[in-house]
């Protein structure tokens, strides 16, 4: 599928290789998603999760059928790489740093294919330092297609992956085995606990900064996360959100809520906030 930007690398985003005896098994017993029995050139999108079910590191998975590599945030690669390491045990796999490698989106060559979440954000690939510079439009279109980013929207143990819908971007599976979080995720997914959804807003002028408050009347409905210009989204309480009546506004500027396109769960925008 065409990509709806220029080909670039994300600065943002760092490479970890794995290889030895069954790194893809590894991987399943400890990530959200499916790896166990990942076609070559296919991403996995999922999560490594604390004991208690809260996002560490999301994470996108791909091999070429020996190495198996882990695209992570490139703020939270050490801290990846050492907990990969202690998950390991005795485990022959090696687990390292590729400073050889890049991400890049919207690029056809390297090793990669449609990303996993939504194909429709077009091509995503490991590349050669060096092959690709840095670019434009990404992160606008990620925030247009309502996708959070690991460093901009999600963090480190701050959310659940029902909050940053992984249940609805192929990030979760609920029919593989035991995981570190398991629990936890599988019961918010059948009592249906989530009260909290990152969506998509569009501001009245540009949004203020991640973090900032956002408010109807005197009720407190979420926060601002990443933005570009006046879109961006933003971690929202459904249930208030829901019996919104004044207008909802951050930092004096109001704002519309969306819904995105591929998001099948029920969510009531009130009028005050469409």
């Amino acid at each position: 599928m065409a990509s709806p930007f220029a080909a670039q690398i994300l600065s943002s985003r760092a490479v970890v290789r794995l290889a030895g005896e069954a790194p893809l098994a590894f991987l399943h017993n400890l990530l959200t998603c499916e790896t166990a029995d990942l076609p070559p050139r296919t991403w996995a999108y999922g999560a490594l999760l604390s004991p208690q079910g809260k996002i560490q590191h999301d994470v996108f998975v791909i091999h070429d059928g020996t190495n198996v590599f882990i695209d992570c945030a490139l703020s939270q690669r050490s801290a990846l790489l050492q907990k990969l390491k202690l998950y390991r045990l005795r485990a022959k796999i090696e687990i390292e740093a590729d400073e050889g490698s890049r991400i890049a989106v919207g690029s056809a060559t390297g090793l990669g294919g449609d990303d996993p979440r939504l194909a429709s954000l077009g091509q995503r690939s490991i590349v050669t330092t060096g092959a690709l510079s840095e670019g434009t439009g990404y992160t606008a279109t990620r925030i247009a297609h309502g996708l959070a980013d690991s460093d901009a929207d999600i963090g480190e143990n701050a959310l659940f992956p029902h909050e940053a819908n992984l249940d609805l971007v192929h990030g979760v599976s609920f029919t593989k085995g035991c995981y570190v979080g398991q629990e936890v995720v599988s019961r918010m997914q059948h009592r249906g606990t989530a009260r909290n959804r990152i969506l998509p807003i569009t501001g009245t002028a540009a949004l203020p900064p991640k973090g900032s408050e956002i408010r109807s009347g005197s009720t407190a409905i979420g926060e601002v996360l990443s933005s570009v210009g006046t879109e961006g989204l933003a971690l929202l309480r459904l249930d208030r959100l829901a019996e919104a009546t004044a207008p909802l506004l951050t930092s004096a500027v109001t704002l519309t809520v969306h819904k995105p396109q591929w998001m099948t769960l029920p969510v009531t925008i009130p009028d005050a906030a469409a």
